[in-house]
């Protein structure tokens, strides 16, 4: 897919996703013992976990916070990408047997194969792999471009079955993973796509019956998506458990710049140190840019 000239760049990525947590210990041992994921820094602002150095997920304590409702904007899910079935399989296992979470459900969505589930304190994850994207089908053209997505059953158990090995399961936390994208939840659509579409530059990929809004950058099935399954008609966040913020990754400083122009000219308040760019969109979900030409992750290379 072209990229428009006043968009993102086909390199960006995502990055780590920030959540604020209740029971930090409690947490930090679900994303270890049930994702696969590794402690990468520890002080007392938060944890850092994420697999080969590479950190995905980031917890900050926030124990005097009440968690969200699920009506309210914020994060949907975190998808943690995987580079092969059988590692996705691994961890997949893994996440079932942690008993703090819960297993929500698993889809085969024609661009990739997905499971989900939710961590101790509800917030959403999913993990999934990606069929090459030569079998991905496009319809239309120009700014009306979409990808073909659906939901066909997947079940989990035959999944395991033939993908699962020893070896996967021996060496699962050495496996490569990333942040393919962030589901939120907002309470408009059409001002979803307005904000990340029309000010932050990603290009539209699918929409979903006026719920539900897919976004990337260079040609990708999705880096982000938002929904209103949940919570239509939801104003700007309250200061709650879940989200902390959604990091993107672009390659240089001159992307960071030209999105600072943009939100400028839009009127939204943002603040830049140069290689990094922090701002909300309309329901107050933080975001931060940051230049990092290393910052290409699993959706990126495949």
């Amino acid at each position: 897919m072209q990229q428009k000239s006043d968009g993102l760049p086909s390199a960006t990525g995502m990055g780590t996703v920030t959540l604020k947590v209740g029971r930090i210990a409690a947490m930090t041992e679900y994303y270890q013992a049930g994702l696969g994921l590794e402690l990468l820094a520890e002080s007392a602002g938060g944890v850092d976990l994420g697999r080969q150095d590479m950190p995905l997920i980031r917890l900050e304590p926030a124990a005097g916070l009440r968690l969200p409702s699920q009506g309210e904007a914020g994060l949907f899910h975190t998808a943690l990408l995987f580079e092969d079935r059988s590692d996705l399989a691994a961890t997949v296992l893994s996440a079932a047997q942690a008993p703090a979470g819960s297993f929500v459900g698993s889809a085969d969505h024609l661009v990739s194969e997905a499971f989900y589930f939710a961590d101790p304190e509800g917030n959403g994850i999913e993990l999934y792999f990606d069929k090459p994207r030569e079998t991905w089908e496009w319809k239309g053209s120009g700014a009306g471009r979409s990808v073909v997505m659906d939901n066909i059953a997947l079940p989990a158990r035959s999944y395991l079955d033939e993908y699962l090995t020893e070896q996967a399961v021996a060496g699962q936390t050495q496996a490569a993973a990333g942040v393919g994208h962030v589901h939120l939840q907002v309470g408009d659509v059409q001002a979803a796509e307005a904000f990340y579409v029309g000010v932050l530059g990603f290009e539209r990929t699918a929409g979903w019956h006026n719920q539900a809004l897919f976004v990337s950058a260079g040609g990708y099935h999705h880096h982000m998506a938002m929904n209103v399954w949940n919570s239509r008609g939801a104003g700007p966040r309250k200061d709650t458990l879940g989200l902390g913020e959604v990091l993107i990754h672009v390659p240089a400083a001159d992307e960071v710049d030209a999105l600072a122009a943009r939100l400028a000219a839009a009127g939204i308040s943002r603040h830049s140190t140069g290689a990094e760019l922090r701002f909300e969109d309309p329901w107050k979900n933080r975001i931060r840019v940051r230049t990092d030409a290393s910052g290409e992750g699993i959706a990126q290379r495949r």
